[in-house]
C-alpha cells in the first residue's frame, strides 16, 4: 500500500470536493493508513498473546484474564475523558491531529514492549504494558474516528468512509497473519518469534501511515465552544446516557466485539487441542481476513440499498447461523472449519461497519438538535464498548473453559474439557450476535433523517467542505 502513495503528492489541499461529488479515493485511501499497523497490533495481542505468555512464560488463564478485564475497567474512564478533551483542544493543527501524533510516539514504545519482552515476564509487567498500550490506542483512535465522521455531512459517503477504514484494517490483519503463518507452514514453531516478527511489522510501518494520515485532508474548522458550554466528567456521562440512539450503537457493539472477542481467544486452542491440527491455527486466521478484505465493498452495496441498520441486523443473523455450525466440527475435520472460515471472513465486516458509521449520523443528528458538536465523545464511548466487549470476551472466556478442565499446557485433555472449549467458541458468539441485532431494532436515523439533518447544518454554515 505504501508504494501506492509514493508518487502522490499528500500536502493539504485548500479544498475539498463536497459530499455530492464525493471524497477523493487516493486521499480516503492516505487517510486510512494509519488503521494498518494500529488494527494490525490487536490481533495479536487478543488472539495470539493470551496463548504464549500462557504457554511460553507461564502466566495463568485466570490471571490473562483479570488483566484484559482490569485493563478494560481503566479504559471506561480513560475514553471519555481523551473524547472530550478531543472535542475541546484548540491548535493551528486541529482538534485530531495532535492527539493522534503523541500516542502514535506512546504506541510504539508499549507496542515493543509487549511484542519484544524480556525473559521472566511477569502478570505485573503484562499489566503495565497494556495498560499503556490502549492508552495510547485511546488517544489514536478516537480522535481518528471523530476525523473520519468529520470528512464528509452525506451519509452514505460517511459508509464509504467507514467502508475505507474496513477494508485498510483487513488489509492490515492479512499482512500481519501472513507471518505466523509462514511460520507454521515452514514448521518453525517459535511462538516468540511469532511474536516479534509481528511487532517488528506493526512498528515498522507506524511511522510512514501516520505521516499520510494525518496529511492526508484538513480537519473541519473549530467551532466557537464557551467555558460555559464546557460540561464537567458526570455531566458528559449523562449527555450519553440521554442519547437513546448512541446507547442502542454502544450495547450492539459491545455484543459484536463481544462474539468476537470470544471466537479470536479461542481459535488456537480449538485448532491445536480440538481439531487436532496447531500447524493450521494462524493460516486459518489468515484465511478469514483475506475474504474480510473482499466482504468490506459487498457490505457496502447491501448498505446502499436497505440501509446500514438493516444491513447491520442481516450480518449479525447470519454471524449467528454461522457461529452455530460450528457445534458440528469434530475432531479432524478441516475441511469443514476451513469452509466455516471463509463464510465466517465474509461476514466478519457487516456489524463493524454499519455500527461505525451509525456513529457519525447520530452526532450529526445531536448537533443539530442540540447545537453542541460531540462527535469526538460520541467515538470515545463507542470505543468503550469495543473494548470492553474484548475484555469481557476474554476476562470471561478464558476462566470459564479452565473452570471446565481445559489446560492449553496438557499434553492431552479430557473429552469433556474439550467439548466444554467447542460449546463455548460456538454457542457464546452466536448468542453475542443475536443480541446484537435485537439490539439495532427501532434505530430511526437513516438516510432521509441524515440528508434533512445535513441541510440544516450545512445552512447554518457548520457543514465540512
Amino acid at each position: 500500500m505504501a508504494t501506492a502513495f509514493a508518487t502522490y503528492d499528500l500536502s493539504i489541499p485548500t479544498q475539498t470536493r463536497g459530499p455530492s461529488k464525493g471524497l477523493d479515493t487516493r486521499r480516503l485511501m492516505a487517510f486510512s493508513a494509519l488503521a494498518i499497523p494500529v488494527s494490525a497490533a490487536q490481533l495479536p495481542i487478543i488472539n495470539f498473546l493470551p496463548s504464549i505468555y500462557a504457554q511460553q512464560f507461564g502466566i495463568s488463564l485466570a490471571a490473562l484474564g483479570t488483566i484484559f478485564l482490569l485493563e478494560r475497567v481503566w479504559g471506561v474512564f480513560a475514553d471519555p475523558i481523551v473524547g472530550i478533551l478531543s472535542d475541546r483542544t484548540r491548535s493551528r493543527f486541529g482538534r485530531r491531529r495532535p492527539w493522534m501524533a503523541v500516542g502514535v510516539v506512546i504506541f510504539a514504545l508499549a507496542s515493543a514492549a509487549l511484542f519484544l519482552p524480556p525473559q521472566g515476564v511477569t502478570p505485573l509487567y503484562l499489566g503495565v504494558a497494556l495498560f499503556v498500550f490502549y492508552l495510547a490506542y485511546s488517544m489514536i483512535q478516537i480522535p481518528y474516528w471523530a476525523w473520519s465522521g468529520e470528512l464528509s455531512s452525506d451519509y452514505h459517503e460517511r459508509t464509504r468512509v467507514a467502508v475505507f477504514y474496513n477494508v485498510a484494517t483487513a488489509v492490515a490483519l492479512l499482512l500481519i497473519m501472513l507471518l505466523p503463518a509462514a511460520i507454521d507452514q515452514l514448521g518453525l514453531g517459535d511462538d516468540r518469534l511469532k511474536l516479534a516478527v509481528m511487532g517488528g511489522l506493526v512498528l515498522l510501518a507506524l511511522a510512514p501511515a501516520a505521516w499520510m494520515t494525518l496529511r492526508a485532508f484538513p480537519e473541519r474548522p473549530s467551532p466557537d465552544v464557551s467555558p460555559t458550554k464546557r460540561l464537567g466528567f458526570l455531566a458528559t456521562v449523562r449527555i450519553i446516557a440521554q442519547e437513546r440512539l448512541i446507547l442502542k450503537i454502544i450495547l450492539s457493539d459491545l455484543a459484536v466485539t463481544m462474539g468476537q472477542g470470544v471466537r479470536g481467544s479461542l481459535l488456537l486452542f480449538v485448532v491445536a487441542h480440538y481439531v487436532g491440527r496447531p500447524e493450521w491455527g494462524a493460516t486459518l486466521m489468515l484465511t478469514q481476513f483475506v475474504f474480510g478484505i473482499a466482504a468490506g465493498p459487498i457490505w457496502l452495496q447491501v448498505a446502499r440499498h436497505i440501509g446500514k441498520q438493516r444491513t447491520a441486523i442481516v450480518g449479525e443473523l447470519v454471524q449467528v447461523a454461522i457461529n452455530l455450525s460450528l457445534l458440528a466440527i469434530t475432531p479432524g475435520s478441516l475441511a469443514l472449519v476451513i469452509s466455516l472460515t471463509i463464510a465466517q471472513g465474509l461476514a466478519q465486516n457487516s456489524g463493524n461497519v454499519m455500527l461505525r458509521a451509525m456513529v457519525s449520523d447520530v452526532a450529526d443528528a445531536h448537533h443539530q438538535k442540540t447545537g453542541q458538536d460531540r462527535t469526538a465523545l460520541f467515538f470515545s464511548a463507542f470505543s468503550i464498548s469495543m473494548k470492553l466487549g474484548l475484555a469481557l470476551a476474554v476476562g470471561i472466556t478464558l476462566p470459564l473453559v479452565a473452570a471446565l478442565g481445559f489446560d492449553p499446557k496438557a499434553a492431552q485433555n479430557t473429552s469433556g474439557a474439550l467439548t466444554g472449549l467447542l460449546v463455548v467458541f460456538a454457542v457464546g458468539p452466536a448468542l453475542a450476535h443475536l443480541a446484537s441485532a435485537l439490539l439495532l431494532r427501532g434505530f430511526t436515523v437513516d438516510g432521509a433523517a441524515s440528508s434533512h439533518g445535513n441541510a440544516g447544518l450545512q445552512r447554518a454554515g457548520t457543514a465540512y467542505r
